[in-house]
């Protein structure tokens, strides 16, 4: 899905529009694999500190200590993390950006600490993940748009990069309520795991009820953009009430009525695929602005 997100903005909105780009086609590959070797250490690492928690919660999909070894497993987590810190620092050099480096250490760094503290901690660790997803949204305009500014072209790079971060603000809100409602779910081997997540601190029902009203915020801002700025483009109306705004509201229901791990994974998968669709209405700009 990172991918996806990723070429969708590079082809789908900066390209038709003639936006002023910094990479070329094998420098944005370059970062896409990147992104992809520093996330894909965020879950090897993550999966290490979760074995013990995995054999209670989802005891049939365990890989490391029965496919693969911990040991192995910490290796590649270092090589997959040399591999995509030092790309990126080759691409920040490579467009006169040196400074842009940091953004992958810093994700890289967060990533393992989100996965041997955070995520045990209250909501914090929530809000953790969920920044480094909208994060993966926005590193394509500041890569991309950064840049390239000059004073001629000061006000579209702008307003592209403030699409973007729409884009980037609504994957983070849809990423911290799959996160709470993961934590529902998986609420008994956190709480032998000695985890103090948000089901675990105030107690589950509440937890619930917190999570049904989180639900509401992005469903409630995107009718609220839909009325705003979309109500004259008949496609944008009928994409968003079809495959955003229709989710969204069945997930408040699920949410509201969800009591069982499988109701709450149910839901976990619904925002997966919202935040899917939403990701793909990239696609609408250049119907509606062109």
């Amino acid at each position: 899905m990172m991918v996806l997100v990723q070429c969708l903005i590079k082809y789908g909105l900066f390209e038709p529009f003639g936006v002023s780009i910094s990479l070329n086609t094998f420098h944005f590959l370059l970062l896409i694999f990147s992104t992809l070797c520093i996330a894909a250490a965020g879950y090897i690492i993550n999966d290490i500190y979760d074995v013990e928690t995995d054999f209670i919660n989802k005891p049939d999909k365990i890989i490391i200590g029965k496919s693969i070894t911990e040991k192995t497993s910490y290796n590649l987590f270092i090589i997959l993390n040399v591999i995509g810190v030092g790309i990126g620092f080759y691409i920040s050099y490579a467009i006169g950006k040196s400074e842009f480096f940091a953004l992958f250490v810093i994700i890289s760094a967060l990533l393992y600490v989100y996965a041997s503290y955070l995520k045990q901690t209250f909501f914090i660790g929530n809000v953790v993940i969920s920044l480094l997803v909208g994060l993966s949204v926005l590193i394509i305009g500041i890569f991309e748009l950064i840049p390239a500014m000059t004073i001629q072209n000061q006000g579209i790079q702008l307003a592209f990069f403030r699409i973007l971060l729409d884009y980037a603000i609504f994957a983070f809100i849809i990423n911290v309520i799959r996160e709470i409602s993961k934590d529902i779910e998986d609420i008994d081997g956190d709480y032998k795991s000695g985890m103090h997540t948000l089901p675990i601190v105030i107690g589950r029902e509440r937890a619930s009820k917190v999570l049904f009203i989180l639900s509401w915020i992005p469903l409630l801002a995107v009718i609220y953009h839909l009325n705003k700025n979309l109500y004259k483009q008949p496609i944008a109306v009928i994409y968003y009430l079809i495959f955003i705004i229709a989710p969204l509201l069945y997930s408040c229901i699920l949410i509201f009525n969800a009591k069982t791990k499988k109701e709450f994974h149910t839901i976990s998968t619904l925002l997966k695929i919202v935040m899917l669709f939403g990701m793909l209405s990239i696609l609408l700009y250049k119907f509606m602005l062109l």
